[in-house]
């Protein structure tokens, strides 16, 4: 019996939205990006002017912001208080800004609950920094997903890139080893694999290849 929740859990750059959207297409369920809403609270800080170490005020903001996640015709969008932030949160500013905001506590607290929520009404597939540890820890079908910094970087510079954002590859590579640090190092929910979930190593694998094990691993 193909598994009722799929959390997959990995450092930056390593594929895990391109993936989730791919594994929850195939089964039809639903794509919960995590990483998003972490990103959609950062934007919004950013652009209020918040000190990012100012832990009250984040985290009043990410409890006041109304974060939804659609799938319209298979185009994944983010939502804030009714605007498509899909482009905006994509930046590398927004993207460097969001590892510090979701360290605070009271941030993630607060959308863990949102997320806990929409996991519980099943098929599901969620991916993020502590979705198998924090967020659904009764997941039939948990997923840590890496790759190598180098290959994080090459895909994370590509995908600039083509949205327009030419970025140099060792300044990417720079960031994502930074972020990287901030999210194991972090007091509250560090990126961690759990004891059951699979180890995947995507470095060498087609995003078609990384897709079918994990429909494997999930039973289908």
């Amino acid at each position: 019996m193909t598994a009722k929740q799929i959390a997959i859990d990995g450092p930056a750059g390593a594929g895990k939205s391109t993936v989730a959207k791919l594994v929850a297409a195939r089964l039809s369920y639903l794509y919960i990006d995590t990483g998003a809403m972490y990103r959609a609270v950062a934007l919004a800080a950013l652009r209020a002017g918040l000190a990012l170490d100012d832990a009250p005020a984040l985290g009043e903001l990410a409890r006041k912001i109304n974060i939804e996640l659609a799938n319209e015709a298979g185009d994944y969008r983010v939502y804030c208080d009714g605007e498509d932030i899909s482009a905006a949160i994509r930046t590398v500013e927004v993207g460097n800004a969001a590892s510090p905001v979701s360290a605070v506590a009271a941030v993630r607290e607060a959308l863990v609950a949102q997320q806990q929520r929409l996991g519980a009404k099943g098929c599901v597939v969620m991916d993020g920094r502590d979705i198998g540890d924090k967020v659904l820890p009764q997941a039939e079908c948990k997923v840590f997903l890496t790759a190598s910094l180098a290959e994080r970087a090459r895909r994370r510079a590509q995908e600039l890139k083509e949205k327009g954002q030419e970025q140099d590859e060792a300044a990417v590579m720079h960031d994502i080893a930074a972020r990287d640090e901030r999210d194991s190092t972090r007091a509250h929910s560090p990126l961690t694999q759990t004891a059951d979930a699979v180890l995947l190593d995507s470095s060498n694998m087609t995003i078609e290849q990384v897709a079918e094990r994990i429909l494997e691993i999930a039973g289908r």
